[in-house]
């Protein structure tokens, strides 16, 4: 986050869940991830970076269009923007139902 506005978020490790690579909880969030990430490039063609590490599970999405220094069209950092937002409270909603398995936290941090 930076000035109020979502522009990225990391994963790191397992929810544990269930078994690795039998995790329901795991593949929702990919899921989850990967559809902010084909949403940002393909549907409003904004520009996001994103690492995944198959070995740890970590993932890390930036996505810079959603602040104003980035990208100068307002419709492209709305909509990024609000996509992230998404993301954040569906997280919130699912760690009502799964809290030791999930852990949320909001950090204010400046695209490097």
């Amino acid at each position: 986050m930076s000035g109020g506005v979502r522009w990225g978020f990391e994963e790191t490790g397992h929810t544990g869940y269930g078994e690795s690579g039998d995790d329901v909880l795991c593949a929702a969030l990919s899921a989850m991830t990967m559809l902010i990430v084909n949403a940002i490039e393909v549907t409003f063609f904004g520009s996001v970076d994103y690492v995944i590490d198959e070995k740890t599970t970590d993932i890390k999405v930036m996505a810079k269009c959603a602040l104003p220094d980035y990208e100068e069209d307002e419709r492209v950092r709305f909509a990024v923007g609000g996509l992230i937002d998404a993301y954040f409270y569906q997280l919130m909603d699912m760690m009502e139902d799964y809290p030791e398995h999930l852990e949320v936290d909001t950090i204010e941090k400046d695209p490097e």
